[in-house]
């Protein structure tokens, strides 16, 4: 007997069939001799639905009483999921957040995962039943309010469970049947990867790939839980998240019928595992700042105090005449505006002469593992993108990441241009998106 943890995404609990669908899939889990705890996350579009009520109530909704009605939605779906499983003969109990031993920092909207503490997860595990849990939400450490985790929370939220419990293996259900090479939505020939590495994953989800958001990959690599992301709404295999000795353990734990990686470690892994695509982000210049020890830092450490992440950094050399530089820089689009309102408190203090917005941007990466030993890589990514006719405005890099920034409207022909250019395309089409969202 293993433990596993299953996280359903709001596609796949819309409505009542499919909550009586997931419900089957649970049972089933449990009938072959697993324990098994479930993350559910809202309902469909409800989530959505809320934000946009309490947005005709005040455009500024209290943050505490914002993040107590969004969490209204993920206890309907644990309560009414209980409710099918116990129907079907089984044993369910629901919990929230809170209840589950969520545990967070106190800031609401984006609240992080301090520590899990699972006491009435477990005595119900004890119990033979099977525990339903709301994603997405927690109780903060300091003040015993009621948070919100963000984007991907419910993710989140069943990794951390998965780490606490010990659990054998993770299972994100969602409305795909895995992590592809790209978004099928761009390039219809996209394939689906079967094992794809943490390190890997972690640099697709910061740059775009929406099917696992980077909190969760990054708490799965800490505590070594595999993660199975598969959809809901078909039996195929879908991805495995793991490194190789991860995946082997589970394998010889029975948990699941987890694919051997022993022959594909005997084999040269292929170069590019995906293209990722992300047209959430805005980017700002500082034009002539003042070449001098310490500005840079002041300018950064400015958007750090306002919680602002940034991704991609450029700064110029400086020019001999005026010692002065253009520091450039992508962010979240979402916090473009409060940016820039920070730096604009500080022209007088850094002397820098201007700033520049552009929200018309996306940014194009390449990601793979193999690119540490095949010289050439960026060359040929930049030659792809080059003869679809796109200007690159912005280049970083990592060890086994290209990005590139370019015109929004061009996103999609870069995609399809590295894509094709690195053989990833397959000869018939694989990703089917069941659910219509993606997640």
């Amino acid at each position: 007997m293993g433990l596993v943890v299953q996280k359903y995404g709001g596609s796949s609990v819309a409505d009542a069939q499919c909550i009586k669908r997931v419900a089957q899939r649970i049972v089933a889990t449990k009938k072959a001799g697993h324990d098994v705890v479930v993350v559910v996350s809202a309902m469909g579009d409800t989530t959505d639905e809320l934000s946009d009520l309490a947005q005709q109530i005040t455009p500024l909704p209290p943050p505490r009483e914002f993040d107590m009605l969004l969490t209204a939605g993920e206890r309907i779906s644990m309560a009414l999921l209980a409710m099918a499983i116990q129907n079907l003969g089984q044993i369910a109990k629901s919990y929230t957040g809170s209840q589950a031993g969520v545990l967070t920092t106190s800031h609401h909207g984006r609240a992080k995962i301090i520590d899990v503490t699972p006491g009435r997860i477990r005595q119900a595990l004890d119990e033979g039943a099977i525990a339903i849990v709301a994603g997405f939400q927690g109780v903060s450490q300091d003040t015993k309010e009621i948070t919100t985790l963000g984007r991907g929370g419910s993710d989140t939220t069943a990794v951390a469970l998965a780490a606490a419990l010990g659990a054998d293996v993770c299972e994100i259900y969602t409305d795909v049947d895995g992590v592809f090479t790209a978004d099928p939505r761009i390039v219809p020939a996209a394939r689906r990867i079967p094992r794809i590495s943490y390190a890997e994953m972690l640099e697709m989800a910061a740059c775009g790939t929406k099917i696992l958001l980077h909190r969760c990959v990054e708490y799965a690599r800490r505590y070594q839980i595999p993660i199975h992301v598969r959809s809901s709404f078909s039996t195929k295999v879908g991805t495995w998240v793991a490194d190789a000795e991860t995946v082997d353990a589970a394998r010889r734990a029975h948990v699941v019928d987890v694919p051997s990686v022993s022959e594909e470690s005997q084999m040269e892994q292929p170069i590019i595992s995906g293209v990722s695509h992300d047209r959430t982000e805005a980017k700002i210049t500082v034009v002539a700042v003042p070449d001098k020890v310490g500005e840079a830092a002041r300018i950064f450490k400015t958007l750090a105090d306002a919680e602002i992440n940034i991704d991609m950094i450029v700064q110029n050399v400086s020019g001999v005449a005026t010692g002065r530089t253009d520091i450039s820089f992508t962010l979240p689009r979402a916090d473009g505006q409060q940016a820039m309102t920070a730096l604009a408190k500080i022209k007088d203090t850094v002397g820098y002469e201007q700033l520049l917005y552009d929200d018309r941007i996306g940014k194009v990466s390449l990601i793979g593992a193999g690119m540490r030993t095949n010289p050439g890589v960026a060359a040929r990514f930049f030659q792809a993108v080059a003869e679809a006719g796109v200007n690159i405005e912005m280049i970083s890099t990592s060890e086994i990441r290209v990005s590139v920034v370019v015109d929004e409207d061009e996103v999609d022909a870069a995609v399809a241009a590295a894509h094709h250019a690195f053989d990833l395309d397959s000869e018939e089409v694989e990703a089917v998106v069941y659910g219509g969202t993606g997640r």
